[in-house]
C-alpha cells in the first residue's frame, strides 16, 4: 500500500521516493504526492523520474500511474516525484469553494438532492434534484461563502479511519464532512468566488464555481 504524503503535507511539489512495480507503462510507488481522480476532484499532473504521467487512478489502497511510453523504470530505482503546484493549488481551492458551497444548499435548501461533482484546473461543479431555478439561492450561499473564506478559519484534515484511508474536513463551527481530497489550511485561501447557474433537464440543477486568480 502506497504512503499517501499528501495528505499529511498537501503543499509538498516534490518528493523522493522509490519504484514498488512495474507492469508496462503502468509504475506503483512507496510513497506519493501525486493525488489520482477521487470524489470529483482531478488527479494532479506532473512527472515521475522525469516521465510524465498520463493517468493516475486508485486501486484499493493502492495507485497505479500511467507513464509515457519508453520509459526506462525498474523496481527499487530511487525517483523523484513532482506535481504541477498551480494546478494542484487551484484544485484545492476549488475544491474547497465547492465544499462550502454545497454545504450551504444544504443548509438552506431542505430535501435538495447532490447526484453529481466535479472538480477541475478552471472550475468545480456541483449537480443537484432540485425543483426551481437554484439561482434564486445564490445571493444568501455567496453570502455565507464569503464570510466564512473572509474569517479564515483554520481547516482541520484528519484520519476518521485510519486503517481504511478515510478521511475528514471540519471548520469550528461550520461543518465536518468526510472527504479524502487534498484540503487547505485556511478557508481565506480560497478567495473570491462566484457562482454560476446551468439547468441541466427537467428537474435537476447544476451550480458551477469559479474562484479569483
Amino acid at each position: 500500500m502506497v504512503e499517501k504524503v499528501f495528505w499529511a503535507t498537501p503543499y509538498l511539489t516534490k518528493l523522493d521516493t522509490r519504484i514498488a512495480s512495474v507492469n508496462g507503462n503502468d509504475i506503483t510507488v512507496e510513497r506519493t504526492i501525486f493525488y489520482a481522480f477521487s470524489g470529483g476532484q482531478e488527479s494532479d499532473t506532473g512527472l515521475i523520474g522525469g516521465y510524465s504521467v498520463h493517468q493516475a487512478k486508485k486501486d484499493g489502497h493502492d495507485i497505479i500511474y500511467t507513464v509515457e511510453e519508453g520509459h526506462d523504470l525498474k523496481v527499487g530505482d530511487q525517483v523523484t516525484m513532482a506535481i504541477d503546484w498551480d494546478r494542484r493549488y487551484r484544485l484545492m481551492r476549488l475544491h474547497f469553494a465547492a465544499e462550502v458551497v454545497l454545504e450551504l444548499a444544504y443548509k438552506h435548501l431542505k430535501s435538495i438532492e447532490k447526484i453529481g461533482a466535479h472538480i477541475a484546473q478552471d472550475k468545480a461543479r456541483i449537480d443537484f434534484v432540485w425543483h426551481e431555478n437554484i439561482s434564486k439561492s445564490f445571493p444568501l450561499i455567496e453570502k455565507e461563502s464569503r464570510e466564512i473564506i473572509v474569517a479564515n478559519l483554520d481547516i482541520i484534515s484528519d484520519f476518521s479511519d485510519e486503517g481504511n484511508g478515510r478521511r475528514y474536513w471540519e471548520v469550528k463551527g461550520f461543518s465536518k464532512v468526510s472527504c479524502g481530497g487534498t484540503h487547505l489550511k485556511k478557508t481565506g485561501e480560497v478567495g473570491e468566488i462566484k457562482l454560476k447557474r446551468n439547468n441541466i433537464g427537467r428537474g435537476k440543477e447544476r451550480i458551477e464555481i469559479y474562484v479569483s486568480e
